[in-house]
């Protein structure tokens, strides 16, 4: 666990609770193989400072995560002589599936046209000498009521098929 502690110090915006449980959580999920879940967090914890309802806590807790992206970034990353471009890019990532929040069909420029997923909007920090992109805040989008086109709905017609044709044998004699 004290091996992340310098890096994370920086993040005065946390309180020290939060900060505490943060820096249990970052050092078992970068320990663990496999599935990342909470139980498999609390397993992973050195134990002191790890059980379930701990990482329960920590999930639950509201934190303003852009701040703590532009600490970690303004401590660690930026430079005084360096200049710096600030860029914002949207991302669909195509995911199959009902159950997931926010999945809903956006627009794919490598596919050429809307695609069932997920769409997030990232604001970053471009070092223009290291050339090296920071991420400041990253946002889901969601469509709000409003937005959403209900689809028409293809109506099969009884005579799309053509008549149908009753064909009956006759014995010969």
């Amino acid at each position: 666990m004290s091996d992340i502690w310098p890096f994370v110090q920086c993040l005065v915006c946390l309180d020290p609770t939060s900060l505490r449980r943060l820096v249990v959580i970052v050092s078992a999920v970068l320990a663990m193989t496999g599935r990342v879940t909470m139980l498999g967090i609390s397993r992973w914890t050195e134990g002191k400072g790890g059980s379930y309802r701990t990482i329960q806590r920590f999930f639950n807790t509201k934190i303003d995560w852009d701040k703590v992206h532009w600490f970690f970034v303004r401590y660690w990353f930026l430079e005084l002589n360096d200049s710096y471009i600030l860029v914002g890019d949207e991302v669909v990532v195509t995911k199959a599936g009902t159950e997931t929040y926010g999945l809903d069909k956006f627009y794919s420029s490598l596919f050429g046209k809307p695609v069932p997923g997920l769409s997030f909007f990232t604001f970053s920090l471009v070092s223009t000498t290291n050339r090296t992109a920071y991420p400041l805040m990253t946002k889901q989008l969601i469509r709000s009521e409003k937005e959403v086109v209900p689809q028409p709905r293809k109506e099969k017609r009884k005579d799309q098929a053509g008549p149908r044709v009753v064909r009956t044998r006759t014995k010969k004699m």
